[in-house]
């Protein structure tokens, strides 16, 4: 079983640390899917069939409240998380 990532920023292709990202977590040969930090919602439902959470580097965030909750739900429960 491959471990599933979600990307929790707002993906714009014009944003260099976006494409790097990708670059990196394709090159580990991990599944990821970016949610924007708008659609985090309800974490529990969102973020729930994920094995682990990057919060995205070089954004300004559309929610920075969407962000800090998808922070909030990893540390929470023990999913792993990593965050620039």
């Amino acid at each position: 079983m491959t471990a599933r990532v979600a990307v929790i920023g707002d993906f714009d292709a014009r944003n260099k640390t976006h494409g790097f990202t990708n670059a990196a977590l394709e090159h580990l040969r991990l599944p990821i899917e970016w949610i924007a930090t708008d659609a985090v919602g309800a974490p529990e439902l969102t973020l729930a069939p994920y094995d682990g959470l990057f919060i995205s580097p070089g954004s300004p965030y559309v929610s920075m409240d969407g962000a800090l909750e998808a922070i909030r739900y990893a540390r929470e429960r023990g999913v792993p998380l990593v965050g620039t």
